[in-house]
């Protein structure tokens, strides 16, 4: 009769851990999915200035080509041009799939894809596609301004 019980105990917390597993899954948006999928695809491919694939990629053509495989929308090829593209926001108004435009260097602009939750992903010149948190104070201290693209 213990067993029986131990079995039923068991069966029913392994039922009810998959089922809160399968609802924290339901909650995680179609677009915050898409672009985490495109991540995992392209995590760790190396920078490469003008790259625009999986052999290589600077920062906005890894945008530009995320964009394309997880909402089919063409942005413009480099950072500039995508400073004028969509709507301007807020940091404190971030969404998910978001443009964050820094100017890290007198030399260049940088950008990458807001992914909720304080992080976004983009192609760093020296660890490659990557995800960094905005509030480290290098990204704090070269934050420029945030697109927002309708999707």
């Amino acid at each position: 009769m213990k067993k029986a019980i131990l079995i039923l105990l068991t069966s029913s917390f392994i039922f009810l851990s998959c089922k809160s597993h399968k609802s924290l899954a339901y909650h995680y948006s179609s677009s915050q999915q898409k672009l985490e999928n495109e991540y995992q695809k392209y995590k760790g491919v190396r920078y490469r200035y003008g790259g625009t694939t999986s052999l290589g990629f600077d920062c906005s053509g890894f945008v530009q080509r995320v964009y394309m495989e997880a909402f089919h929308k063409k942005l413009p090829r480099t950072t500039k041009l995508m400073m004028q593209t969509g709507k301007k926001v807020s940091i404190k108004n971030l969404k998910i799939g978001d443009l964050v435009f820094f100017h890290p260097t007198r030399k260049y602009y940088h950008v990458g894809i807001y992914m909720g939750k304080g992080v976004f992903m983009h192609a760093s010149t020296s660890r490659g596609v990557m995800k960094s948190k905005l509030d480290l104070k290098y990204w704090r201290r070269s934050f420029v301004k945030a697109r927002r693209i309708d999707l």
